[in-house]
């Protein structure tokens, strides 16, 4: 199977780079692979294909740019050149621009394939009607909010014109199935990245780092944090390093820097900028805790796993899809209540003050993690494509459901 994947790719800033990089990274381990066709966005630095893994080879074809209106017909002419045997998008609303025209082309994509009879699966990680628009910096305005679930629910019906569309979170695929009336969607679970060592749990001689990862600037807000983290040090003698790890939203740049200025009187408090994957894990493994300062959510949280990888405690809001991974996948965190400092000094200090429940939590979230590896997602991926190809040469409908039991984790 010569497989495509269309993603945004490491050193990109586009959304869902980083699974990207893990999708190919286990898709070309699979050996009913035997080259992957990387159709990714335009980046100033080498894309990152630096793996441990022997593997397939990835064949790089940059061609897409973040509101570039030609997205649509250059990836189209890239699948023309390259003639794959199948397709996968990992996708979610904003994935090709913020801008409605070229988000809304990009996203007809799966239907352009699906209609050129390539065997198409569509990873979605949101849903527009999920999402907090005010929160995820898209628009305020209660007009447009409307006129945005209208064009999402069109958007929403391109992208299930693939074979299959594959969701990570229980609640998508009920509304999916019940207000769209599709029947050729997937559960499939977000998987852990990488199966670290187990930790021995132990923490760094020195501050305890209180660490939050990812763009920030949108529902992703480090005032609370900050915040939270000085009301603990008036009350205790708690040796804390705040870290910030990451960069801003595409939707709010220059966010960061102003969060600099604004508490350049703090001390210990670090902000990284742009983490490279090589040093992911230092700055999860230094952290003594991973706080999740969320005022709202938008699909699955692949910090969430990788925390649970690297075998680390957080402190999340208990709030819609966050909430639903807790549940459903065995991961445990300290909760706190949104947009309150207080609540979540709270929380942060429970679990400071008493090692042997970080540990706890810490323990319960390497298990979680390691359940699901991405070697076993990627898999149930690989079936569904041989299924589909089956389909397809024998002239019949492939019934999801019947599938999906068999290749339920």
């Amino acid at each position: 199977m010569r497989l495509a994947i269309v993603t945004a790719y490491p050193p990109s800033k586009v959304t869902l780079t980083e699974y990207g990089y893990y999708l190919v990274k286990h898709f070309r381990t699979q050996k009913e692979v035997t080259e992957i066709i990387l159709i990714t966005d335009k980046t100033e630095g080498e894309k990152d294909l630096t793996f441990n893994e022997d593997g397939c080879n990835v064949l790089v074809k940059e061609c897409w740019s973040f509101n570039d209106y030609n997205n649509l017909f250059q990836i189209n002419k890239v699948i023309s050149a390259t003639k794959p045997d199948a397709i996968f998008f990992n996708l979610q609303f904003l994935k090709f621009g913020d801008k409605n025209i070229p988000a809304a082309l990009g996203l007809m994509l799966p239907l352009v394939c699906k209609l050129r009879g390539i065997p198409t699966i569509s990873l979605f990680h949101n849903l527009l009607e999920q999402v907090d628009l005010e929160n995820a910096g898209i628009t305020s305005n209660r007009m447009v909010k409307k006129v945005y679930n209208v064009i999402g629910n069109a958007l929403t019906r391109f992208v299930l014109a693939s074979d299959i569309v594959a969701v990570t979170i229980s609640k998508y695929k009920t509304i999916l199935e019940q207000k769209y009336k599709s029947r050729n969607v997937a559960l499939v679970p977000h998987g852990c990245f990488e199966i670290q060592q187990e930790p021995n749990y132990e923490l760094p001689m020195g501050s305890m780092k209180v660490m939050a990862f990812g763009k920030f600037g949108t529902y992703k807000k480090v005032e609370i944090m900050i915040e939270a983290v000085e009301l603990i040090r008036q009350r205790t003698e708690l040796d804390i390093e705040i870290v910030i790890a990451g960069t801003d939203s595409p939707n709010t740049l220059g966010y960061l820097d102003s969060m600099k200025k604004k508490y350049a009187h703090i001390d210990q408090l670090c902000f990284t900028g742009y983490v490279p994957e090589e040093d992911v894990s230092r700055v999860f493994k230094e952290s003594a805790i991973v706080v999740f300062p969320y005022t709202s959510t938008t699909g699955s949280s692949g910090v969430l796993h990788q925390a649970g990888s690297y075998g680390k405690a957080v402190v999340l809001p208990d709030i819609g899809d966050l909430s639903i991974l807790v549940k459903e996948e065995g991961y445990k965190g300290e909760f706190f209540k949104p947009n309150n400092a207080v609540s979540l000094a709270d929380a942060i200090e429970n679990i400071l003050e008493h090692d042997s429940y970080r540990k706890y939590l810490s323990k319960a979230n390497y298990k979680a993690a390691c359940s699901i590896p991405m070697s076993d997602i990627t898999n149930i991926y690989i079936e569904y494509f041989k299924a589909l190809q089956m389909a397809k040469s024998k002239g019949f409908q492939l019934d999801i459901s019947l599938l999906e039991k068999e290749l339920t984790i």
